[in-house]
C-alpha cells in the first residue's frame, strides 16, 4: 500500500503526525535493500474531486503491489513504497544519461472533508495507482426535522 505529498511538509505542519510517518518509513527499511544507487523517487500524482469521492492517480511503472503502503488518518493520505531500478542486461556498459528515478518515496496530501476510509479502494495497473476515497455525507448544521408523538 502507499502514500502523498512531500513528508517534510508534513512533520512541519502537523508535529503530531511525525511519529506515525516515522513508524511507516522504518518499515519500508525493513524491505529488501536495493543495489546500486539509491534515491529518492518522488512520482506525479493528479488529484480529482467528483460529488460523491476523492480520486487520486499516481505513476508508479514498475513498482509491485506488495512494495506499496496506503494509510488515511486524520485527514491526511500517505502513499509510500520503493522503487527499484531494473536489471541492466550488460554488465560492463557505460550509461550517457540516466534520467529515471529509483529508490523509495513517500507522499502525503492533507484533505478536507468527511471520508468514508473504510469503503476506499486502490488498485495497481497499467503503471498506474488508483485510489478512490468515498465522501460522507457532512451533516453538521443540515436541518434535521424531529417527528412529535402523542401518547
Amino acid at each position: 500500500m502507499c502514500k502523498i505529498a512531500i513528508v517534510g511538509r508534513i512533520f512541519h505542519e502537523r508535529r503530531d503526525m511525525g511519529d506515525d510517518l516515522r513508524r511507516l518509513l522504518d518499515l519500508l527499511d525493513e524491505g529488501p535493500r536495493s543495489t546500486g544507487t539509491a534515491g529518492e523517487c518522488t512520482p506525479p500524482f493528479d488529484l480529482s474531486e467528483t460529488d460523491g469521492a476523492l480520486e487520486l492517480v499516481m505513476d508508479l511503472p514498475g513498482v509491485p503491489a506488495d512494495s506499496i503502503q496506503i494509510v488515511f488518518a486524520r485527514n491526511t493520505l500517505v502513499i509510500a513504497g520503493q522503487k527499484l531500478p531494473s536489471a541492466c542486461e550488460h554488465r560492463d556498459a557505460a550509461f550517457h544519461l540516466a534520467e529515471r528515478a529509483f529508490g523509495r518515496f513517500a507522499r502525503a496530501v492533507r484533505l478536507t472533508g468527511a471520508f468514508d476510509a473504510g469503503r476506499a479502494e486502490a488498485r495497481l495497473g497499467g503503471g498506474e495507482l488508483r485510489v478512490v476515497l468515498p465522501r460522507i455525507d457532512d451533516r453538521r448544521g443540515a436541518e434535521i426535522r424531529i417527528p412529535v408523538r402523542t401518547d
